[in-house]
């Protein structure tokens, strides 16, 4: 099958659109990108939402990027099926106008609505406004794809059917040997990601000063919203070595050369409903992953990583200590990660379901059409450089 990867999805960022590329082709489709990246982060176009005069910003990048989008897809050899990439809600709805007659497939992940509650947004209009986005994409596509079955069961249930639940998995970049556990101290343990309300870090900053005797070395990678406040629960005395940013083709030797990969610890909605991509990155570098004990982590890490309640620090604090205190139980669960990870996290398993769902896929589109006249369109709607390549694209960590 010959599958357009399509949008201004931007892979190294956002690593969930390289794991369904590599998955694909794993499966023997010829996958090809057509691809022009917004470079507009999460955060952004959250912003976007609370203060409305960034809109023309938004804009004038969506009409940059597609009309170079236009341009390479009138270039292209006609797909059988056309993937849009994460944070594709806008894209998807150029894609279904541009191949009329192929299936279109959107990984939705995660809604807008959800993502603008956890970053804080709590204006009504706003929130009624990206539901409304979230509709529209959902009914634009004739598959949409999600992560977890929390996610699934958010989706309405005229469209539930065509819904697929297809793990984050890790790219093929992550699966690397990863230093043997130490014989004793000290334990280095890393957190890399956004510092959102999701990952929960002030949480880990908090625990970081709970365990500031101990012999524990941190390292924290990345900014984002709840920096500060995680940097002042740390404390001055934690051993913590700060870094604002890891290139994306760095990342994973640089998180391979600890012991301790932290996942999420957030309370929220969202944090209670996903599984993370540093969650599956970390166990795909080979080593112990630590998060929290939410029904999608406890569902698909069973016994190979160690869980903790959300939301509290002293909890995962006693979890480093005594982790730091029993190297041997640290190789353990780092052999287990390890296992774990290849044997579902690779991005051909993370991509089975969607490959059965893609052989049984319809020839043309029969359900909702989005052109025509304007009536027609309130009918189906509910109450760098663009290029194609068959290069495989490299590594938010969520």
């Amino acid at each position: 099958m010959r599958v357009l990867a399509f949008g201004t999805y931007d892979a190294e960022v956002h690593p969930r659109v390289a794991v369904l590329i590599e998955g694909l082709r794993a499966h023997g489709h010829d996958v090809v990108e057509v691809n022009e990246s917004l470079k507009l982060t999460t955060a952004q176009r959250v912003a976007t939402l609370r203060q409305p005069w960034r809109l023309p910003v938004l804009v004038v990048g969506l009409a940059r990027s597609w009309s170079r989008l236009v341009r390479a897809a009138g270039r292209s050899r006609r797909p059988d099926v056309v993937l849009v990439g994460f944070l594709g809600h806008f894209d998807v709805i150029l894609a279904r106008r541009l191949f009329r007659d192929v299936p279109v497939v959107l990984d939705l992940l995660v809604s807008a609505e959800e993502t603008a509650v956890d970053r804080g947004v709590t204006n009504g209009a706003i929130l009624r406004a990206v539901r409304w986005l979230d509709r529209i994409a959902v009914r634009s596509a004739d598959l949409v794809l999600v992560d977890t079955e929390e996610h699934r069961a958010l989706v309405g249930p005229d469209r539930r059917a065509h819904t697929v639940v297809v793990p984050v998995g890790a790219p093929e970049a992550w699966f690397v040997d990863a230093r043997e556990a130490a014989a004793g101290p000290p334990l280095r343990v890393v957190f890399f990601g956004l510092f959102t309300p999701l990952q929960g870090a002030p949480v880990v900053g908090a625990a970081l000063r709970l365990v500031a005797e101990e012999a524990i070395e941190i390292t924290m990678i990345g900014r984002g919203q709840d920096y500060d406040e995680t940097v002042r629960a740390a404390g001055p005395r934690a051993r913590v070595t700060w870094i604002d940013w890891v290139p994306p083709e760095d990342l994973a030797g640089a998180v391979a050369t600890h012991d301790v990969c932290l996942g999420i610890f957030g309370t929220g909605p969202k944090a209670l409903s996903v599984v993370p991509n540093k969650v599956y990155q970390g166990m795909a570098a080979g080593l112990a992953v630590v998060t929290s004990d939410t029904p999608p982590q406890r569902r698909l890490l069973g016994d190979a990583a160690l869980l903790v309640p959300a939301g509290n620090p002293e909890a995962l604090a006693d979890s480093l200590r005594a982790l730091a205190r029993d190297p041997e139980r640290v190789a353990i669960l780092r052999r287990a990660a390890a296992a774990h990870a290849r044997a579902t996290m690779t991005p051909e398993v993370a991509t089975r379901s969607l490959a059965t769902r893609l052989a049984a896929l319809p020839g043309r589109r029969g359900s909702v059409s989005l052109h025509g006249t304007p009536a027609g369109w309130r009918r189906a709607l509910p109450t760098r450089r663009a290029r194609e390549t068959g290069r495989r694209r490299s590594d938010d960590p969520s």
